[in-house]
């Protein structure tokens, strides 16, 4: 995997929200410039792109170096290959489409990469964050180990992924792949998993549980302060509706990671509430398919937060065998294992570092 920590490029990027556009520039995975914001005027396309010009141009007066390429993350769907925005639900003025990377290259001569942020963030944690983390404790303890894929997993507004395979974001023909978020679950169903696994969804259960209207539950952090500080009907309902999070994440990790095969990364807002759901997680990964009782993944599950597990995990199973009519020998690690941890750097962070990662992959690929 290419280490772009002390590239001496320069990428300006963007933290696209439907409120704010939050502009920097990045090199060696370092933000250069104190970041700048301003509001998105997401009900107005001329403000907006105006606003997004304007922003690129006050961080391009703050660098010294030309930036090689602007890149960010933005909302889908979209055609991000051709950096065409297509209908977004929190930025109205987007719909039928726009075509923001053309326009971006044109004023500032750069090309500009656009992305999906669970991409982004899952590129982010492979390039800086915690796959090179769990690499570095795996020879630290002295394992022959080593992980060079990632799956990366949000949780906040939606239910996001990205999949990094050798270095490498894979990003499929469409540029749609990771949409997990239409996945289905073998307990809901009847809707789709990001209803299970979102903010709204921690909020709309926990009103059906309270008998109130969704619109007057409380956040997910208030939630989670009444689940692991409160008793009574509000302690039961938080801890319920975290659970059957954890129960649908669970089974949606299991059912990703079984094709990945990868260690994964959970990050997002949402991620803060990790002790109320994340046993769950780890009891639906580690369970069996009752009527025949196989196992929902072939590999052992760590929950790499977990200084016993991670010991585990680190350990392996080293062995040796003798080559046949040769009389030498071979080792080998037989723990087939994946792991499972929080972000160590922040998924803005992890997400900025992303977009810088993959326009540099992206130039150096052309």
């Amino acid at each position: 995997m290419t280490d772009y920590r002390n590239d001496h490029r320069v990428v300006m990027t963007l933290d696209a929200g439907g409120t704010n556009f939050v502009f920097s520039a990045i090199k060696g995975c370092k933000e250069i410039v104190e970041p700048f914001s301003i509001p998105s005027n997401a009900h107005d396309l001329d403000l907006c792109l105006k606003g997004m010009i304007n922003g690129f141009r006050h961080v391009q007066e703050k660098i010294d170096e030309k930036p090689v390429a602007i890149s960010f993350a933005f909302p889908g769907p979209s055609y991000y290959k051709d950096g065409i925005i297509g209908d977004l639900g929190n930025l109205p003025a987007f719909r039928g489409g726009v075509a923001l990377g053309p326009m971006l290259s044109e004023m500032f001569g750069v090309p500009v990469y656009i992305n999906n942020d669970g991409d982004l963030y899952a590129y982010g944690e492979a390039i800086f964050g915690f796959l090179p983390w769990i690499n570095d404790r795996l020879e630290a303890a002295g394992s022959p180990k080593r992980f060079h894929n990632l799956l990366g997993i949000t949780l906040g507004t939606g239910f996001g992924a990205g999949i990094v395979r050798n270095g490498r974001l894979y990003i499929g023909d469409n540029g749609n792949a990771s949409e997990v978020w239409v996945m289905s679950n073998k307990y809901f169903p009847d809707i789709n998993i990001e209803e299970m696994i979102s903010i709204r969804a921690v909020r709309r259960i926990y009103a059906e549980l309270m008998g109130i209207p969704k619109e007057e539950a409380p956040t997910p952090k208030d939630i989670y302060s009444y689940g692991v500080g409160h008793a009574g009907r509000e302690h039961d309902a938080a801890l319920e509706a975290y659970r059957l999070m954890g129960r649908s994440l669970g089974d949606a990790l299991a059912n990703i990671m079984t094709i990945t095969d990868s260690v994964a990364v959970i990050g997002g807002g949402v991620a803060g509430a990790r002790a109320l759901f994340m046993p769950v997680v780890l009891e639906e990964m580690r369970s069996k398919h009752t009527s025949i009782s196989v196992p929902r993944i072939c590999q052992t599950i760590y929950d790499l937060d977990n200084e016993a597990e991670l010991n585990k995990f680190l350990q392996g199973d080293i062995r040796t065998v003798t080559v046949p009519f040769t009389g030498k020998q071979v080792s080998f690690d037989a723990a087939t294992r994946l792991g499972i941890g929080f972000s160590r750097i922040g998924t803005s962070k992890a997400i900025s570092v992303g977009a810088y990662a993959f326009a540099l992959c992206s130039l150096d690929n052309q």
